[in-house]
Protein backbone atom coordinates (compact mmCIF):
# COMPACT_ATOMS: atom_id res chain seq x y z
CA UNK A 1 0.00 0.00 0.00
CA UNK A 2 2.76 2.45 0.93
CA UNK A 3 4.49 1.81 -2.40
CA UNK A 4 1.43 2.78 -4.42
CA UNK A 5 0.76 6.05 -2.59
CA UNK A 6 2.36 9.48 -2.90
CA UNK A 7 4.11 11.02 0.09
CA UNK A 8 1.50 13.75 0.67
CA UNK A 9 -1.41 11.38 1.29
CA UNK A 10 0.37 8.11 2.00
CA UNK A 11 -0.45 8.08 5.70
CA UNK A 12 -4.17 8.64 5.13
CA UNK A 13 -4.19 5.98 2.41
CA UNK A 14 -2.65 3.29 4.64
CA UNK A 15 -4.64 4.38 7.70
CA UNK A 16 -7.89 4.24 5.71
CA UNK A 17 -7.19 0.65 4.75
CA UNK A 18 -6.51 -0.16 8.40
CA UNK A 19 -9.64 1.76 9.48
CA UNK A 20 -11.76 -0.76 7.61
CA UNK A 21 -11.04 -2.95 10.62
CA UNK A 22 -13.54 -0.72 12.40
CA UNK A 23 -16.19 -1.66 9.87
CA UNK A 24 -15.44 -5.24 10.83
CA UNK A 25 -16.17 -4.37 14.46
CA UNK A 26 -19.54 -3.02 13.38
CA UNK A 27 -20.31 -6.06 11.26
CA UNK A 28 -19.34 -8.35 14.11
CA UNK A 29 -21.41 -6.43 16.63
CA UNK A 30 -24.52 -6.23 14.48
CA UNK A 31 -24.32 -9.90 13.50
CA UNK A 32 -24.26 -10.78 17.20
CA UNK A 33 -27.11 -8.41 17.99
CA UNK A 34 -29.40 -9.55 15.20
CA UNK A 35 -28.63 -13.22 15.75
CA UNK A 36 -29.19 -13.07 19.50
CA UNK A 37 -32.44 -11.08 19.11
CA UNK A 38 -33.75 -13.61 16.61
CA UNK A 39 -32.80 -16.57 18.81
CA UNK A 40 -34.22 -14.91 21.93
CA UNK A 41 -37.56 -14.29 20.20
CA UNK A 42 -37.73 -17.89 19.02
CA UNK A 43 -36.18 -19.71 21.99
CA UNK A 44 -36.92 -17.65 25.08
CA UNK A 45 -35.54 -19.09 28.31
CA UNK A 46 -35.56 -18.28 32.05
CA UNK A 47 -32.62 -16.76 33.89
CA UNK A 48 -29.88 -19.02 35.22
CA UNK A 49 -30.84 -18.36 38.85
CA UNK A 50 -34.45 -19.37 38.08
CA UNK A 51 -33.69 -22.58 36.20
CA UNK A 52 -30.04 -23.32 35.51
CA UNK A 53 -30.66 -26.16 33.08
CA UNK A 54 -33.41 -24.47 31.07
CA UNK A 55 -31.50 -21.15 30.84
CA UNK A 56 -29.23 -22.63 28.18
CA UNK A 57 -31.48 -23.91 25.42
CA UNK A 58 -29.92 -26.47 23.04
CA UNK A 59 -30.36 -24.08 20.11
CA UNK A 60 -27.97 -21.61 21.76
CA UNK A 61 -25.15 -23.83 20.56
CA UNK A 62 -25.94 -22.71 17.01
CA UNK A 63 -25.77 -19.03 17.92
CA UNK A 64 -22.01 -18.75 18.35
CA UNK A 65 -21.43 -20.93 15.29
CA UNK A 66 -23.48 -18.58 13.10
CA UNK A 67 -21.60 -15.55 14.44
CA UNK A 68 -18.22 -17.15 13.67
CA UNK A 69 -19.31 -18.25 10.19
CA UNK A 70 -20.49 -14.73 9.33
CA UNK A 71 -16.99 -13.48 10.15
CA UNK A 72 -15.45 -16.09 7.87
CA UNK A 73 -17.18 -14.71 4.78
CA UNK A 74 -15.18 -11.45 4.41
CA UNK A 75 -12.00 -13.34 5.31
CA UNK A 76 -12.54 -15.73 2.40
CA UNK A 77 -13.27 -12.84 0.04
CA UNK A 78 -10.11 -11.04 1.15
CA UNK A 79 -8.02 -14.13 0.43
CA UNK A 80 -9.32 -14.27 -3.14
CA UNK A 81 -8.74 -10.57 -3.83
CA UNK A 82 -5.25 -10.67 -2.31
CA UNK A 83 -4.26 -13.48 -4.66
CA UNK A 84 -5.28 -11.25 -7.58
CA UNK A 85 -3.19 -8.25 -6.50
CA UNK A 86 0.06 -7.66 -8.45
CA UNK A 87 3.36 -7.00 -6.72
CA UNK A 88 4.44 -3.36 -6.57
CA UNK A 89 6.95 -1.85 -8.98
CA UNK A 90 9.49 -1.34 -6.21
CA UNK A 91 9.32 -4.94 -5.06
CA UNK A 92 9.59 -6.28 -8.60
CA UNK A 93 12.58 -4.07 -9.41
CA UNK A 94 14.53 -4.42 -6.18
CA UNK A 95 13.62 -7.80 -4.68
CA UNK A 96 11.88 -10.26 -6.95
CA UNK A 97 14.56 -10.03 -9.64
CA UNK A 98 17.46 -10.27 -7.20
CA UNK A 99 16.48 -12.22 -4.09
CA UNK A 100 20.11 -12.99 -3.19
CA UNK A 101 20.98 -9.29 -3.16
CA UNK A 102 17.96 -8.57 -0.97
CA UNK A 103 19.05 -11.24 1.52
CA UNK A 104 22.60 -9.88 1.50
CA UNK A 105 21.39 -6.35 2.18
CA UNK A 106 19.24 -7.62 5.03
CA UNK A 107 22.18 -9.23 6.81
CA UNK A 108 24.82 -6.57 6.03
CA UNK A 109 23.13 -3.24 6.50
CA UNK A 110 20.06 -3.90 8.53
CA UNK A 111 21.24 -3.52 12.13
CA UNK A 112 23.42 -0.53 11.37
CA UNK A 113 20.73 1.47 9.61
CA UNK A 114 17.46 0.20 10.98
CA UNK A 115 18.05 -1.82 14.14
CA UNK A 116 16.71 0.85 16.51
CA UNK A 117 13.82 1.57 14.17
CA UNK A 118 12.79 -2.08 14.21
CA UNK A 119 13.10 -2.13 18.00
CA UNK A 120 10.80 0.89 18.09
CA UNK A 121 8.15 -0.59 15.80
CA UNK A 122 8.17 -4.03 17.43
CA UNK A 123 8.15 -2.79 21.03
CA UNK A 124 5.38 -0.22 20.53
CA UNK A 125 3.18 -2.69 18.64
CA UNK A 126 3.87 -5.33 21.31
CA UNK A 127 2.97 -3.00 24.18
CA UNK A 128 -0.06 -1.57 22.39
CA UNK A 129 -1.56 -4.99 21.75
CA UNK A 130 -1.12 -6.09 25.37
CA UNK A 131 -3.34 -3.21 26.45
CA UNK A 132 -5.66 -3.08 23.43
CA UNK A 133 -6.58 -6.76 23.33
CA UNK A 134 -6.87 -6.99 27.11
CA UNK A 135 -9.44 -4.21 27.02
CA UNK A 136 -11.20 -5.57 23.94
CA UNK A 137 -11.49 -9.20 24.93
CA UNK A 138 -12.46 -8.60 28.55
CA UNK A 139 -14.92 -5.74 28.23
CA UNK A 140 -17.59 -8.12 29.48
CA UNK A 141 -15.67 -8.89 32.68
CA UNK A 142 -14.88 -5.25 33.36
CA UNK A 143 -18.41 -4.03 32.67
CA UNK A 144 -19.81 -6.85 34.81
CA UNK A 145 -17.43 -5.94 37.64
CA UNK A 146 -18.74 -2.37 37.78
CA UNK A 147 -22.35 -3.47 37.26
CA UNK A 148 -22.98 -1.97 33.80
CA UNK A 149 -23.83 -5.45 32.50
CA UNK A 150 -26.14 -7.49 34.79
CA UNK A 151 -24.69 -10.53 36.57
CA UNK A 152 -24.71 -13.62 34.37
CA UNK A 153 -26.93 -15.50 36.81
CA UNK A 154 -29.77 -13.04 36.18
CA UNK A 155 -29.88 -13.81 32.45
CA UNK A 156 -30.31 -16.73 30.10
CA UNK A 157 -27.40 -17.68 27.85
CA UNK A 158 -28.90 -16.01 24.76
CA UNK A 159 -29.83 -12.87 26.67
CA UNK A 160 -26.27 -12.64 27.97
CA UNK A 161 -24.94 -12.74 24.40
CA UNK A 162 -27.31 -9.90 23.49
CA UNK A 163 -26.38 -7.70 26.48
CA UNK A 164 -22.64 -8.16 25.90
CA UNK A 165 -22.95 -7.55 22.14
CA UNK A 166 -24.98 -4.41 22.76
CA UNK A 167 -22.36 -2.98 25.12
CA UNK A 168 -19.42 -3.82 22.85
CA UNK A 169 -21.14 -2.48 19.73
CA UNK A 170 -21.94 0.76 21.54
CA UNK A 171 -18.28 1.18 22.51
CA UNK A 172 -17.23 0.51 18.91
CA UNK A 173 -19.81 2.96 17.58
CA UNK A 174 -18.90 5.94 19.77
CA UNK A 175 -15.16 5.49 20.30
CA UNK A 176 -13.34 2.74 18.42
CA UNK A 177 -14.49 3.51 14.87
CA UNK A 178 -14.34 7.34 15.19
CA UNK A 179 -10.78 6.99 16.47
CA UNK A 180 -9.72 5.23 13.27
CA UNK A 181 -11.12 7.98 11.05
CA UNK A 182 -9.67 10.80 13.15
CA UNK A 183 -6.31 9.22 12.35
CA UNK A 184 -7.14 9.08 8.64
CA UNK A 185 -8.09 12.77 8.65
CA UNK A 186 -5.10 14.06 10.62
CA UNK A 187 -2.16 11.69 10.12
CA UNK A 188 -0.70 13.65 7.19
CA UNK A 189 -1.25 16.96 8.98
CA UNK A 190 0.17 16.41 12.44
CA UNK A 191 2.32 13.35 11.74
CA UNK A 192 2.62 9.76 12.92
CA UNK A 193 4.89 10.47 15.88
CA UNK A 194 2.56 13.06 17.42
CA UNK A 195 -0.51 10.84 17.03
CA UNK A 196 1.22 7.81 18.52
CA UNK A 197 2.70 9.75 21.43
CA UNK A 198 -0.62 11.46 22.14
CA UNK A 199 -2.48 8.15 21.96
CA UNK A 200 -0.21 6.36 24.40
CA UNK A 201 -0.27 9.40 26.71
CA UNK A 202 -4.05 9.60 26.96
CA UNK A 203 -4.40 5.82 27.21
CA UNK A 204 -2.06 6.01 30.21
CA UNK A 205 -3.95 8.93 31.76
CA UNK A 206 -7.40 7.37 31.38
CA UNK A 207 -6.24 3.94 32.52
CA UNK A 208 -4.83 5.34 35.75
CA UNK A 209 -7.93 7.54 36.13
CA UNK A 210 -10.02 4.36 36.05
CA UNK A 211 -7.71 2.23 38.17
CA UNK A 212 -6.63 4.42 41.07
CA UNK A 213 -10.16 5.47 42.19
CA UNK A 214 -11.60 2.13 41.05
CA UNK A 215 -13.89 1.74 44.09
CA UNK A 216 -15.47 5.10 43.24
CA UNK A 217 -16.45 3.85 39.77
CA UNK A 218 -18.15 0.72 41.11
CA UNK A 219 -20.94 2.77 42.72
CA UNK A 220 -24.14 2.74 40.69
CA UNK A 221 -24.25 6.51 40.15
CA UNK A 222 -20.71 6.54 38.72
CA UNK A 223 -20.91 3.64 36.26
CA UNK A 224 -21.64 5.81 33.23
CA UNK A 225 -18.58 7.91 34.01
CA UNK A 226 -16.49 4.75 34.03
CA UNK A 227 -17.90 3.67 30.66
CA UNK A 228 -17.21 7.11 29.14
CA UNK A 229 -13.59 7.11 30.28
CA UNK A 230 -13.15 3.49 29.26
CA UNK A 231 -14.47 4.43 25.81
CA UNK A 232 -11.95 7.24 25.59
CA UNK A 233 -9.10 4.75 26.03
CA UNK A 234 -10.40 2.98 22.91
CA UNK A 235 -10.74 6.27 21.05
CA UNK A 236 -7.13 7.24 21.75
CA UNK A 237 -5.91 3.73 21.03
CA UNK A 238 -7.26 4.09 17.49
CA UNK A 239 -6.56 7.80 17.17
CA UNK A 240 -3.12 6.75 18.27
CA UNK A 241 -0.85 3.71 18.32
CA UNK A 242 -3.29 1.08 17.05
CA UNK A 243 -3.23 2.86 13.67
CA UNK A 244 0.30 4.26 13.64
CA UNK A 245 1.99 1.00 14.60
CA UNK A 246 0.50 -0.41 11.40
CA UNK A 247 1.36 2.60 9.22
CA UNK A 248 4.95 3.38 10.23
CA UNK A 249 6.61 -0.01 9.55
CA UNK A 250 5.23 0.17 6.01
CA UNK A 251 7.09 3.44 5.42
CA UNK A 252 10.45 3.54 7.16
CA UNK A 253 12.15 0.35 5.93
CA UNK A 254 13.73 -0.24 2.48
CA UNK A 255 11.76 -2.11 -0.16
CA UNK A 256 14.11 -5.09 0.03
CA UNK A 257 12.88 -5.94 3.50
CA UNK A 258 9.86 -3.70 4.07
CA UNK A 259 7.43 -6.61 4.23
CA UNK A 260 9.77 -8.63 6.45
CA UNK A 261 10.13 -5.82 8.98
CA UNK A 262 6.42 -5.09 8.90
CA UNK A 263 5.77 -8.79 9.49
CA UNK A 264 8.23 -8.90 12.40
CA UNK A 265 6.56 -5.85 13.94
CA UNK A 266 3.10 -7.36 13.48
CA UNK A 267 4.25 -10.67 14.97
CA UNK A 268 5.51 -8.80 18.04
CA UNK A 269 2.07 -7.23 18.29
CA UNK A 270 0.34 -10.60 18.12
CA UNK A 271 2.65 -11.88 20.85
CA UNK A 272 1.51 -8.93 22.94
CA UNK A 273 -2.10 -9.81 22.12
CA UNK A 274 -1.57 -13.37 23.37
CA UNK A 275 0.03 -12.11 26.57
CA UNK A 276 -2.76 -9.60 27.04
CA UNK A 277 -5.50 -12.15 26.42
CA UNK A 278 -4.20 -14.86 28.71
CA UNK A 279 -2.43 -12.60 31.19
CA UNK A 280 -5.42 -10.37 31.89
CA UNK A 281 -7.66 -13.43 32.21
CA UNK A 282 -5.56 -14.63 35.13
CA UNK A 283 -4.54 -11.27 36.60
CA UNK A 284 -8.09 -9.90 36.79
CA UNK A 285 -9.33 -12.78 38.94
CA UNK A 286 -10.49 -11.81 42.42
CA UNK A 287 -7.90 -11.93 45.19
CA UNK A 288 -10.29 -14.07 47.21
CA UNK A 289 -10.02 -17.64 45.94
CA UNK A 290 -13.68 -18.21 46.80
CA UNK A 291 -14.73 -15.49 44.34
CA UNK A 292 -12.62 -16.47 41.33
CA UNK A 293 -14.05 -17.99 38.16
CA UNK A 294 -14.20 -21.77 38.23
CA UNK A 295 -10.82 -23.33 37.51
CA UNK A 296 -8.74 -20.17 37.96
CA UNK A 297 -6.34 -19.30 40.78
CA UNK A 298 -6.64 -15.99 42.67
CA UNK A 299 -5.36 -12.97 40.76
CA UNK A 300 -4.64 -9.34 41.59
CA UNK A 301 -8.14 -8.05 40.82
CA UNK A 302 -9.50 -5.71 38.16
CA UNK A 303 -8.15 -2.56 39.83
CA UNK A 304 -4.53 -3.73 39.92
CA UNK A 305 -4.86 -5.20 36.42
CA UNK A 306 -5.86 -1.78 35.10
CA UNK A 307 -2.82 -0.28 36.84
CA UNK A 308 -0.62 -2.82 35.05
CA UNK A 309 -2.16 -1.79 31.72
CA UNK A 310 -1.49 1.84 32.59
CA UNK A 311 2.19 1.02 33.13
CA UNK A 312 2.27 -0.84 29.81
CA UNK A 313 0.86 2.23 28.04
CA UNK A 314 3.47 4.44 29.73
CA UNK A 315 6.23 2.18 28.42
CA UNK A 316 4.69 2.69 24.99
CA UNK A 317 5.32 6.43 25.38
CA UNK A 318 9.01 5.81 26.03
CA UNK A 319 9.55 3.38 23.15
CA UNK A 320 7.75 5.73 20.75
CA UNK A 321 10.88 7.91 20.81
CA UNK A 322 12.70 5.16 18.88
CA UNK A 323 10.28 5.52 15.96
CA UNK A 324 11.19 8.15 13.31
CA UNK A 325 8.70 10.57 11.80
CA UNK A 326 7.89 9.71 8.18
CA UNK A 327 5.33 12.42 7.46
CA UNK A 328 5.94 14.22 4.17
CA UNK A 329 8.99 12.14 3.25
CA UNK A 330 9.36 9.76 0.36
CA UNK A 331 10.04 6.09 1.01
CA UNK A 332 13.56 6.55 -0.36
CA UNK A 333 14.25 9.41 2.05
CA UNK A 334 13.11 7.31 5.00
CA UNK A 335 14.92 4.13 4.03
CA UNK A 336 18.11 5.61 2.60
CA UNK A 337 17.67 3.64 -0.62
CA UNK A 338 19.08 6.51 -2.67
CA UNK A 339 22.41 6.09 -0.92
CA UNK A 340 23.55 3.48 -3.42
CA UNK A 341 27.14 2.62 -4.24
CA UNK A 342 28.33 4.20 -7.54
CA UNK A 343 28.67 0.81 -9.22
CA UNK A 344 25.08 -0.09 -8.42
CA UNK A 345 23.81 3.22 -9.77
CA UNK A 346 25.70 2.77 -13.05
CA UNK A 347 24.37 -0.75 -13.45
CA UNK A 348 20.84 0.49 -12.84
CA UNK A 349 21.15 3.26 -15.44
CA UNK A 350 22.31 0.73 -18.02
CA UNK A 351 19.13 -1.32 -17.63
CA UNK A 352 16.71 -1.04 -20.60
CA UNK A 353 13.83 1.31 -19.91
CA UNK A 354 15.51 2.90 -16.88
CA UNK A 355 14.64 6.46 -17.95
CA UNK A 356 10.98 5.63 -18.50
CA UNK A 357 10.36 3.57 -15.40
CA UNK A 358 7.80 5.20 -13.14
CA UNK A 359 7.62 4.56 -9.43
CA UNK A 360 5.37 6.61 -7.14
CA UNK A 361 6.99 8.58 -4.34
Amino acid sequence: MSEYANKKTRGAFIAAVFACKGLGFWQEGYSQLFSSVAFKAKFDAPAYEVNALASTVPQADYLWRIIVMVGAIPAAMTYYWRMKMPETARYTALVAKNAKQAASDMSKEFMRRHGLHLLGTTSTWFLLDIAFYSQNLFQKDIFSAIGWIPPAKTMSAIEEVYKIARAQTLIALVSTVPGYWFTVALIDRIGRFAIQLMGFFFMTVFMFALALPYDHWTHKDNRIGFVVMYSLTFFFANFGPNATTFVVPAEIFPARFRSTCHGISAAAGKLGAIIGAFGFLYLAQNKDKNKTDAGYPPGIGVKNSLIVLGVVNFLGILFTFLVPESNGKSLEEMSGENEEEPESAVELEQQPGYRTRTVPV
